[in-house]
């Protein structure tokens, strides 16, 4: 199941009014339903494991792009924490022989392509929604990540 279809199903709650929406497709359960504060909630869950939820997270920390989440700390106030908008496995360069696209200390540009993440045989790329300097890359080549995860740390410029 992809965030697109995901995105469909919360236009389609707000839409219709729901408070709650429940799917199974491919071998995988998702529940959709709004929380006390109104947001939506997913709970994503393996048919085979019953009704242990996998992971709840907030819909709405998923950029309108779909690309990543990009939050400030208060104590870090000019910088951006790029996260993880799905799992996967993450990869700093387009080919394992390749140069990474971005490294620590490099100018990014809003729109620049920071890593790959594999997830059931798709790359996908995870651009920049912010401009600045790379502070700090998170998780190592290869390596798996979770949804919400932070990858990347860019100071504000």
């Amino acid at each position: 199941m992809t965030i697109k279809e995901i995105k469909e199903m919360i236009n389609l709650m707000e839409e219709h009014g729901l408070s709650e929406l429940e799917v199974e497709k491919e071998g995988l359960k998702i529940r959709l339903k709004r929380g006390p504060s109104g947001k939506v909630v997913t709970e994503t869950v393996p048919l085979a494991m019953g009704s242990v939820p996998i992971h709840a997270a907030p819909v709405s920390a998923i950029s309108p792009a779909g690309q990543q989440v990009a939050r400030e700390t208060p104590e870090e106030a000019n910088v951006i924490i790029v996260r993880s908008p799905m799992v996967g496995t993450f990869y700093a360069s387009p080919a394992p022989d390749a140069a990474p696209y971005i490294t620590k200390g490099k100018r990014v540009s809003e729109g620049d392509v920071l890593c790959i993440i594999e997830a059931m045989k798709l790359m996908n790329e995870i651009k920049s929604d912010a401009s600045g300097i790379l502070s700090e890359v998170l998780v190592e080549n290869g390596q798996p990540v979770e949804f919400d995860q932070p990858l990347f740390k860019i100071q504000k410029a």
